[in-house]
């Protein structure tokens, strides 16, 4: 989740279908959002370079505004920033607990103690697992008030779009990986 649903969350979104190709599996899916989305739009132009850069593709991109179904039906909600973290709050209460930033989700990863690691064997399972075991330990991570948001690219240089291509990749195919049980070269 992002505000234009054109640059962030888009590439998330595609990054983990090129995840899930490469690894083989259906279970895992994505879709993107955007709370003031230019519906219908394609990916930012800078912000599709740095995905096929890491190996995703953009074909058949449009973006869309966020609803709260969207979040309602989701395992796991993951969002660019923290006003969009609210906003999907306010929208959809019942997906507190399985809500996060991205930046937020992959530090309190990095917390969990190997003991709360995912250790089922169907993809559907592992991700349930991983997003309770984060809901449990997200009170001890104490994150500064601007390391949660993945900063927006949008109408900026190249060069920005490449950086937060990075930050994005970092944050969440770890979280991926850890979901699936699986690793992939896919960066």
């Amino acid at each position: 989740m992002c505000t234009g649903n054109i640059c962030r969350s888009p590439l998330a979104e595609r990054l983990t279908v090129a995840f899930a190709t490469e690894i083989g599996t259906a279970e895992l899916t994505a879709e993107s959002a955007g709370v003031g989305a230019l519906v219908g739009r394609w990916m930012d132009d800078d912000a599709a370079r740095v995905l096929a850069g890491l190996g995703g593709s953009d074909e058949g991109f449009r973006a869309r505004a966020f609803t709260p179904a969207l979040a309602e039906r989701a395992d796991l909600v993951l969002t660019m920033e923290r006003g969009h973290r609210a906003i999907v709050l306010e929208q959809a209460p019942r997906a507190l607990r399985r809500t996060f930033t991205l930046r937020e989700a992959a530090a309190v990863l990095d917390l969990l103690p190997a003991a709360e690691l995912p250790t089922a064997s169907s993809v559907h399972e592992r991700g349930v697992q991983l997003v309770a075991a984060l809901a449990r330990r997200r009170n001890q991570w104490r994150g500064s008030t601007g390391a949660t948001d993945v900063h927006d690219p949008y109408r900026r240089s190249a060069v920005v779009h490449d950086e937060v291509g990075q930050d994005v990749a970092r944050a969440l195919l770890p979280l991926l990986e850890e979901a699936t049980g699986t690793r992939t070269p896919v960066r």
